[in-house]
């Protein structure tokens, strides 16, 4: 069983930055591709970023390209979601999950393990 635990969620005005982490109690940590996703209230959870194992790969959402950069510590068992030039349409709960099977996948399905969410809420 993988547990993940994100922080670093909170309020911030337009154009502000937040650095999301998520910590996997893991041994097997560099085997799993990692995710982040939000919803929003009413909406689905939707695809944000992804990493693949070895952070060699990553895929982003065209809404965050170029303002979103995801990352991860293998040695840490924790992966980032840093966040710049923040807007109000961002404003969601952010979730990461876990893959093993897959790798960089966009699909909510393939991930087997998710945390239970940190709120960023982006003020206009």
């Amino acid at each position: 069983q993988v547990q993940l635990v994100e922080s670093g969620g909170g309020l911030v005005q337009a154009g502000g930055s937040l650095r999301l982490s998520c910590a996997a109690s893991t041994f097997s940590f560099s085997y799993y591709g990692m995710g982040w996703f939000r919803q929003a209230p009413g909406k689905e959870r939707d695809f944000v970023a992804a990493i693949s194992q070895n952070a060699d790969s990553t895929d982003y959402v065209d809404s965050v390209k170029g303002r979103f950069a995801i990352s991860r510590d293998n040695a840490k068992k924790t992966v980032y979601l840093q966040m710049n030039s923040l807007k109000p349409e961002d404003t969601a709960v952010y979730y990461c999950a876990a893959d093993r099977a897959y790798g960089l996948s966009r699909l909510v399905a393939a991930y087997e393990y998710w945390g239970q969410g940190t709120q960023v809420t982006v003020s206009s």
